[in-house]
């Protein structure tokens, strides 16, 4: 989330990087605020859809690099370099670091999931 804005991943549609394959910015006008965040959506429909299932269309680790993650620290993701990976929405900073994290996702994320909590505590409000 932008600390600034309020807005959760740019203010593009997480849902979007499902039904629609790529990365879209959502509107003002279809708003849902969510976990102290505001999400951005295209229509009504992925709005609702995420409203129903939040925890299916978030990014993983709030946004922020798995491989960041993965050694501790926040890295913010960047909403147009992304991966689905076993049905969960990634973030990266760059395309490199998608390209590391594709070629062993399985241990990357079991790292990143231990040392999310951690890195949790390291973000300010």
């Amino acid at each position: 989330m932008d600390w600034h804005t309020g807005l959760a991943i740019e203010g593009y549609d997480p849902v979007a990087f499902f039904t629609d394959g790529k990365s879209m910015p959502g509107s003002a006008d279809f708003e849902f605020r969510y976990g102290g965040a505001i999400w951005r959506f295209c229509n009504v429909g992925n709005r609702d859809a995420f409203a129903a299932r939040p925890d299916i269309y978030m990014p993983q680790f709030g946004g922020y690099d798995p491989l960041g993650v993965a050694r501790g620290v926040a890295v913010s993701g960047n909403p147009n370099v992304w991966l689905i990976t076993g049905e969960r929405l990634f973030l990266f900073y760059d395309r490199d670091r998608l390209e590391k994290f594709a070629a062993n996702s399985d241990r990357l994320i079991a790292e990143a999931e231990r040392k999310w909590p951690d890195v949790v505590r390291t973000l300010s409000p």
